[in-house]
């Protein structure tokens, strides 16, 4: 259910867990919407069930984007702060929390403010919509998963090969200049290749090892389910 719909007294308190997706506002290429993360995010949370579904937190810890127009980064330091904030208002009602991340730039953030929440005494904890074996970015992987949850935001004429080489090998590149550094037009894989099918798949392993990770509930480090 969606937690903005309900009234006040309709919350059940110290019994709901509250999923959060936890996206980021940033160019995923000539062909995929800023807002690719947070989609992606909200669309596992919509499909958990037995959850109660927050609003979506839109922006990230996306500073290695900021050389592509569009992209508004809010910086590690913020979001960690914007965590543990909310994690702390949410938990003096709410029974446990997760975030759900859509974005991997915002994973040490994530990791430092649960971190601190859970020493703090508050079941909170956080989930990658990490997809094995997926490309790095804007790539076959986030294509397809659009072309599945929201085929109208997609433009396919406009998907290119981006930089296709190894991330171990661009790694150096990215941390000296960011992404503009490794890719001219914002991608890092192939997209051409992706379609609503494969996106499909792969958005159902995504919500059934979220949905076995939030029954488990069992926290790693840095919070993260696991």
């Amino acid at each position: 259910m969606s937690l903005a719909r309900i009234p006040w007294p309709d919350v059940a308190r110290d019994e709901l867990t509250v999923a959060v997706p936890v996206g980021s506002f940033e160019q995923h290429g000539p062909h995929l919407p800023l807002d690719t993360d947070t989609r992606i995010a909200s669309a596992v949370v919509q499909a958990l069930g037995e959850v109660e579904v927050a609003p979506p937190i839109e922006y990230g810890a996306s500073g290695e984007h900021e050389g592509f127009a569009g992209t508004i980064s809010i910086g590690s330091a913020a979001l960690e702060l914007l965590l543990v904030e909310y994690g702390r208002s949410v938990c003096r009602w709410a029974r446990r929390v997760v975030f759900v991340n859509g974005h991997g730039g915002n994973g040490p953030s994530l990791a430092k403010a649960v971190d601190l929440l859970r020493y703090e005494g508050r079941d909170v904890t956080w989930w990658p919509c990490a997809v094995p074996g997926a490309d790095a970015h804007a790539g076959r992987t986030e294509t397809s998963l659009l072309l599945h949850l929201h085929p109208d935001a997609v433009v396919p004429d406009r998907a290119e090969v981006g930089n296709t080489e190894p991330i171990a090998d661009l790694m150096p590149r990215l941390r000296a200049g960011g992404m503009i550094a490794a890719t001219t037009n914002g991608i890092l894989g192939d997209p051409t290749g992706a379609s609503a099918e494969e996106g499909q798949r792969l958005f159902d392993g995504l919500v059934t090892r979220a949905r076995a990770a939030v029954e488990r509930w069992h926290p790693g480090p840095g919070g993260r389910l696991v």
